[in-house]
């Protein structure tokens, strides 16, 4: 959704770059640059101005004058200024002392109530609790069928008492289903309420009613980030008619401009908390205020990536695949696509590359990246015998035209993944004996030394060892193909994919 805002903000930082000092014109200009680059992405003008009269103190005053290296304090400020913008510190759910706490959702329609319902339930029960979603939504046609749907999928209880489709009194349904969790020992209750077009006193007196009725201790306006200034307009009726204490921003995966995102916090003076990036449940996460601004300066986002991670790789697998990956032969395809299994269980590939440092300098190069390549290389390696997969080495000829048939791919495709299989692993086998694979025990990174030093004589067998392998917390192999440091292209064996290892990142 910031791809143009960071384009833009990207170029004014180029231009920044290799100067040794920077005069008053010169900031002046970028601060233009700046203005022009967030009205062109739709933020509101009031935040703009703020944005940019902060930015430009602080860039005229000691803190840029005296630095080493000026160009880059100047992106230190715009990105810890950005980071204000967005709300400065992330911040998290607010649970009642007595149970249950009750999360009344509001927004018009179609920015994502009822389903953000879902998500936010398979969130909660991921921590444990036990949510109740109460489908206060009776005016949209089978909006009570959607919720059920959705609460099956996230496996929440659903209280839907009346049937919707203009039939039921909303306030009536709210009570009851507060008193339903009660008995039922729910410990959160999400009401899902209705919403309009359009802002109508009618819509806001019943949404005050419920509020009334329930007492909610969090009310979370879901807002579509792809609607521009109707996004801040809308925000600030709801902060006048009904009140909230929470932003959670729906479908930022779009293509919009999205800047008026940014404006919500600034103008209505409520925290932002949770995020929506896709239409499936676990395209959710909390809000962090920093690394948006990070992504969207294109710094990437490793953290969110380390905590995907963390969720898709389970620790004692991890710990069992990393002896496999350092013995080398062990390392079969069967743990290959095990592995493969779980990176696709993190999310979109193009979303996670993009993660990255650098991300967003190669936006070009990643839209070709397709999970349906992922899809194409599993079905490569389920078509063949238990036998092949522990051995691909017995991999001949009229093997592989079999599997070729079975997996309706060509022998070249199926010749390419066996081949960049026995590389990757090879690779990862020196990474794993020479230098440390991350998360081997015992392995530190003295051996590593130890074993480019035996290399050779000298200084250059020093230096034969190469870089030590980044590192990934949460049981994810760093030398995995498709992730910093792995081999084969920076992709799965048996892709086509453009080789992400020889990609120029910016400099920073």
């Amino acid at each position: 959704m910031f791809d143009t805002l960071s384009d833009r903000l990207e170029k004014v930082f180029t231009g920044l770059r290799g100067k040794g000092r920077l005069s008053e014109a010169d900031i002046d200009a970028t601060c233009r640059e700046i203005r022009i680059a967030l009205l062109e992405a739709d933020v509101a003008l009031t935040v703009v101005r703020a944005f940019i009269a902060s930015v430009k103190q602080r860039s005229l005053g000691e803190e840029v004058s005296k630095a080493l290296n000026p160009a880059q304090q100047v992106v230190k400020i715009v990105n810890e200024e950005l980071v204000a913008i967005l709300g400065g510190e992330t911040r998290r759910l607010r649970f009642a002392k007595t149970a249950p706490t009750v999360i009344l959702l509001a927004g018009l329609q179609g920015s994502g109530k009822t389903t953000l319902a879902g998500k936010l339930a398979q969130w909660l029960k991921a921590q444990n609790h036990t949510p109740l979603l109460v489908a206060c939504d009776l005016q949209r046609p089978n909006a009570v069928t959607q919720l059920q749907i959705v609460g099956r999928q996230a496996g929440a209880d659903v209280f839907a008492p009346e049937p919707g489709n203009g039939v039921g009194d909303p306030v009536a349904v709210a009570r009851a289903g507060l008193e339903q969790a009660r008995r039922s020992m729910h410990d959160i209750v999400i009401v899902d309420t209705a919403g309009r077009l359009g802002i109508d006193t009618e819509m806001m007196a019943q949404a005050a009613a419920i509020r009334d009725a329930v007492q909610p201790d969090e009310i979370l306006f879901v807002v579509d980030a792809m609607i521009g200034q109707d996004a801040v307009t809308t925000a600030e009726a709801f902060r006048d008619g009904v009140g909230f204490t929470g932003v959670v921003l729906s479908k930022l995966d779009g293509d919009a401009r999205g800047g008026a995102a940014l404006s919500v916090r600034h103008v209505t003076g409520e925290p932002i908390l949770f995020a929506s990036t896709g239409e499936k449940l676990g395209d959710f996460d909390v809000f962090h205020p920093e690394r948006m601004a990070s992504r969207i300066l294109g710094m990437g986002d490793m953290l969110t990536l380390i905590e995907q991670a963390q969720q898709a790789f389970d620790a004692d697998q991890a710990e069992e695949m990393a002896g496999k990956l350092a013995s080398g032969t062990k390392f079969t395809l069967e743990d290959f696509l095990e592995q493969m299994m779980a990176i696709k269980k993190m999310g979109s590939l193009t979303n996670l590359l993009g993660m990255l440092p650098g991300g967003a300098a190669m936006k070009d190069q990643l839209s070709q990246v397709k999970d349906t390549d992922l899809d194409r290389t599993a079905a490569i390696i389920r078509s063949m015998t238990p036998g092949e997969r522990q051995d691909p080495t017995i991999i001949k000829g009229s093997r592989r035209a079999r599997i070729a048939n079975g997996s309706g791919v060509t022998v070249t495709e199926v010749n390419s993944l066996v081949e960049r299989f026995f590389e990757a692993r090879k690779m990862m086998q020196q990474m794993a004996g020479g230098l440390g694979l991350p998360g081997m025990p015992g392995m530190r990174r003295s051996s590593s030394r130890k074993s480019a030093g035996k290399k050779g004589k000298g200084k250059k067998g020093r230096r034969g060892g190469g870089p030590t392998p980044p590192r990934l917390p949460g049981g994810m192999p760093a030398g995995f193909p498709g992730f910093p440091g792995g081999p084969g292209g920076g992709m799965p064996p048996g892709t086509q994919l453009p080789d992400l290892s020889k990609l120029k990142f910016p400099k920073s």
